[in-house]
């Protein structure tokens, strides 16, 4: 009987594995008898290289971990020899590059099972999500779909800022034009008035 402290040991794994398998955008579990060591390390490098999280995991833990993690339906798979490979943040990743270790080497490396958000899935759809273009791939054409508004708009911007830049001198020397017209026009108006009423101030002492 597994001591207390083994127990701890195994519930702690448990409790790790179930809150990555909870988290993760998806995951693929596999079959991998008979991969030599060569092509084990090849396969854990590109895992690497893709941050995908692959490990050899006894399926007594695997099905704990499920379990706590929500994910129901991956009992039938659980046996022989089980790898899973997570990622966190990639949904595509974990299935294009088992999907493609997977077709060089059909006879000792196998797709079991798999989930994503959540959700148990099956070969199928694990399939599915292998002939996907990958993630760099597909923010590439999203940015490229955005670069010709972003293009237009950039041009429209350009074009407004060289017409204020071209108009703004000769819009401020309009007032100085004005400025001699405004000013003149009182002196012509008022000045005859002044001059009507000047007799008009001299004639007051005469009539005493």
């Amino acid at each position: 009987m597994p001591s207390a402290k083994v127990l701890e040991q195994k519930k702690q794994l448990v409790a790790e594995l179930a809150e990555k398998m909870k988290n993760a955008s998806s995951g693929v579990l596999v079959d991998y008898k008979g991969i030599n060591v060569a092509d084990d390390t090849a396969l854990r490098a590109e895992m690497r290289k893709n941050n995908i999280d692959y490990k050899v995991i006894k399926n007594t833990l695997i099905r704990f971990a499920a379990k706590e993690a929500g994910l129901e339906g991956l009992d039938s798979v659980l046996e022989g020899t089980t790898a899973l490979a997570i990622s966190a943040d990639d949904v595509i990743a974990p299935a294009k590059v088992v999907a493609e270790f997977a077709k060089k080497n059909e006879n000792i490396y196998n797709i079991k099972a798999g989930f994503m958000d959540g959700k148990v899935v099956g070969v199928e759809e694990i399939m599915s999500l292998a002939n996907l273009p990958s993630k760099e791939v597909l923010l590439g054409r999203l940015v490229g779909g955005l670069q010709g508004p972003i293009f237009g708009l950039a041009l429209v911007l350009k074009a407004i800022a060289e017409k204020v830049e071209k108009e703004g001198p000769a819009t401020a020397s309009a007032p100085a034009e004005e400025a001699p017209a405004e000013e003149s026009a009182p002196v012509t108006e008022e000045a005859p008035a002044t001059e009507e009423a000047a007799p008009a101030e001299e004639a007051a002492p005469t009539e005493e």
